[in-house]
Formats: C-alpha cells, sequence, structure tokens
C-alpha cells in the first residue's frame, strides 16, 4: 500500500469526494417527479436548500414557481424561485416570515397542482412558525434548551414539532389537496426523513408524550406557558396514516452512508484501506472522541481491528452537552478530546468536519488533528482538557492554525470523520 506524505490534503480529499457524492444537481436529476396538470410549487428549507432549488431550475422542464429559506451566506441566484434568508441555529424574526411565506406559497392548490419540497438539514432553525399563541421568544427558548440538552436529533424534533404550526407534517397539510413530493438530503442518524429538518412535510409518529418524555428525560427546564401547549391536545401533530397524506411521496435523494462510501472509494484509489464504522453514531461528542481514540491506538499499537495503513470513516450527528461558555461545535470537541487520547502517538492524523461547511456558530466545518496536538496546545500555554472542559475547542485549534474552513457547501448530509492511521 501507498505511504500518504502529505496527510491532511489527503483527507481534505476525502471530505470533498463525500460532499460531492451530494451535490444537488447530481442527485435531484434521479428523483424529478413527473410533471403535473396544474401548477408547480416549489418550497424547501435547510443549509443546502437554495443549491437544491437552483439544481431543481435547470432540472425541470416546465413552469415553476415558489420559495426556499436557507441560512444567512447560503443563498444561491435563482431565477423563479425565491430565496430567503434566516437565522440558525437559533431563530430569528427573518425565519419566521420565511415560514408564513411558504405557508402562503402552498395555500390554495388544488389536486391537480405539484408541490415539491426541496428539504435538508438545519431547516428546524430556519422555520420558526410558534403554535397555541407563543411568541417567536418561546420558540426560540425551546431551541435554545434543545441545543444545551445533548438530546439528539430525533428527541429534539420530538419536542420542536409539537410547539409549531409548519413542523411535523403542518406544511404538506397547508398545501393539501395538492400532491407533495419531498425530495430529501439525509443529516439524521438513521435517514429517517421524518426526521430532517423537524419534517415539514413529512409526519411521524412521535406523539406528546414522546415530547414530555423528552423534556423530563434531559431535564430540561421549559417556561409553564410553553409546557402547556404541548400537552394541550391541540398541539397534537398529524400522524403518517393521516388520509392527507395519501397521495405524497417521499423520496431520500443524498444520505451519508452513500457520501461514506465514495470516501471510502477515493482512499482505495490513492492506496489506503479504508472501513466505515458507522454512518449513524450518536451521543456526547467528547464519548465518541474517546471511543475513536480507543479504537485508533488498537490499529496504531496491535494491527487489530484494522490493519495499517488504514483511514476510519464514520458519519452520524454527535451531541455537545454545554458545561462551559467557550466557542466550539460537535466537531472540533470530538477532535479535541481524541486528540487527547491520542497524544504522543506518531502517524496518526484526523479531520472532522460538518459537510455543510459550518460545526457550531463559527465559521469553520471542523478542524485536524494529530497526535502532537495536545503538547503543541501546551506549547501555546494552553491546556487541551481544560478547553475541553469549557466547550472551548474553537479557540484551541484556532491558536494552532488547524481550523478547516472550506465555506458552504451546499449540502448536508451531517458529520464527517476520517483517521489516518500509518504509524
Amino acid at each position: 500500500m501507498s505511504a500518504i506524505t502529505e496527510p491532511r490534503a489527503f483527507l481534505e480529499n476525502l471530505f470533498h469526494a463525500a460532499v460531492a457524492a451530494a451535490d444537488p444537481e447530481t442527485v435531484l436529476a434521479a428523483n424529478l417527479p413527473e410533471r403535473p396538470k396544474g401548477r408547480t410549487v416549489v418550497i424547501g428549507a435547510g443549509k443546502g436548500a437554495a443549491q437544491m432549488a437552483r439544481a431543481f431550475e435547470r432540472l425541470w422542464d416546465g413552469p415553476l414557481t415558489g420559495t426556499i429559506v436557507t441560512r444567512y451566506g447560503y443563498s444561491a441566484p435563482c431565477e423563479r424561485i425565491a430565496v430567503l434568508e434566516a437565522a440558525h441555529p437559533l431563530p430569528d424574526e427573518n425565519g419566521l416570515k420565511a415560514s408564513q411565506r411558504l405557508i402562503e406559497a402552498v395555500s390554495g392548490l388544488g389536486e391537480d397542482d405539484l408541490v415539491v419540497a426541496l428539504i435538508c438539514g438545519g431547516g428546524s432553525a430556519l422555520l420558526p412558525l410558534p403554535a397555541g399563541g407563543l411568541s417567536l421568544e418561546d420558540e426560540i427558548a425551546v431551541n435554545r434548551a434543545l441545543l444545551a440538552s445533548g438530546a439528539p436529533i430525533a428527541a429534539m424534533n420530538a419536542v420542536r414539532k409539537h410547539v409549531s404550526m409548519i413542523k411535523g407534517g403542518r406544511l404538506a397539510l397547508a398545501a393539501h389537496p395538492a400532491r407533495v413530493v419531498s425530495l430529501v438530503v439525509s443529516d439524521i442518524p438513521g435517514d429517517d426523513p421524518a426526521l430532517v429538518a423537524s419534517g415539514p412535510t413529512i409526519a411521524d409518529a412521535s406523539t406528546r408524550d414522546d415530547a414530555l418524555a423528552v423534556i423530563e428525560r434531559y431535564r430540561m427546564s421549559l417556561p409553564e406557558k410553553i409546557m402547556g401547549v404541548i400537552r394541550s391536545e391541540a398541539s397534537a401533530a398529524p400522524l403518517p396514516d393521516d388520509p392527507r397524506f395519501a397521495r405524497n411521496t417521499v423520496r431520500l435523494v443524498a444520505s451519508a452512508g452513500v457520501s461514506l462510501e465514495a470516501a471510502a472509494e477515493m482512499a482505495r484509489a490513492a492506496g489506503i484501506e479504508a472501513v466505515i464504522l458507522s454512518d449513524a453514531i450518536e451521543g456526547e461528542a467528547r464519548e465518541v472522541g474517546r471511543v475513536h481514540a480507543a479504537i485508533v491506538r488498537e490499529v496504531a499499537l496491535r494491527d487489530r481491528p484494522f490493519t495499517k495503513p488504514v483511514v476510519i470513516l464514520s458519519g452520524g450527528e454527535t451531541t455537545v452537552t454545554l458545561r462551559g461558555k467557550g466557542k466550539g461545535g460537535r466537531n472540533s470537541e470530538f477532535l479535541l478530546s481524541m486528540a487527547l487520547g491520542i497524544d504522543g502517538m506518531k502517524g496518526i492524523h484526523a479531520l472532522a468536519a460538518d459537510t455543510d461547511g459550518i460545526d457550531g456558530s463559527e465559521d469553520n466545518a471542523g478542524a485536524f488533528a494529530d497526535g502532537t496536538t495536545a503538547s503543541r496546545l501546551a506549547g501555546l500555554g494552553l491546556d487541551a482538557a481544560a478547553l475541553l472542559g469549557a466547550n472551548d475547542s474553537w479557540s484551541g485549534f484556532a491558536a494552532l492554525g488547524d481550523l478547516f474552513t472550506p465555506g458552504p457547501t451546499g449540502t448536508n448530509v451531517n458529520d464527517f470523520r476520517a483517521i489516518l492511521v500509518q504509524g
């Protein structure tokens, strides 16, 4: 097998291969619905929604109108589809206006009309539309509590849809009796399309009781006004067997699994064996980092369970329970934890990044780490363990110049982790 002399460039190429496998124009071309007798209306939400909309415009052979919402700075030029921008990860007033615009776009349609929903990760925050007399500030409070709780994405969305008038399939109900075709890029471990962006056009089976159980399990403290809405029978979201969904279809057009396979293929073409641990890893980022470090040590020292040289790939979506007030995202927190576990080991290089190009609240997708990360931080007077304890991984990697900043990618199939073991 070949030796990789420029590990970071190699890992970065694997990331770009994974992103390319979820390219909107490529994946949408194979999943276009039939043209309707009536109108075609495109709606969408997510951090890659504008790129999906632009691709759909290029591919669609017929008239259309539409409205989509994406994160600030993630827009792409469209000719017939209005592209709105709003805040992420916490909602804002522009998100509220965008949600109302999407509801208006699908209202008053008939049976011969078609609604194409372009849905990808990030849509939950971009589509605030509080229910039961709640305010935008109340929905922001729910999102803030969820983000700090450490709850997995499925649990978060069980809560979100019960304080919303657009999530959990409600946007599709607004389009009834038009047929709704949802084209979904999954950023969810397990690829349940109803969980992507809290499923604005796709119902899932979670109930109010499930939402209340999540709040209790993760010890979330929410104002009684919000709890009252969740307990109310009026907050119950539609279930998948609702007859108003009968004509609708859902197509998963891209996922983490496909992207990891593309990265593995590129690694093998470069002469390095590749293994995929899983495309659906969840849990605390720092704990997942420790587990990956243990696997890497076993490979480096004992050639088991894989023989080096090898690149170990994984995906999914970890979570971060906030303990401190530092800067960082789940990928940089994973890496800092892993770096502590491989401190002093040679021949190990890692990249962890969010495939949408943003990890957390800063402008980096993730970072690079190796067996010298912790010691190099110490050389700068920084304690890696202390940074991890304060959720301040970004500051550590920024000080080292090891942040990975590719910019917005136009897609989102969740986290990408690649660890090259040669030593």
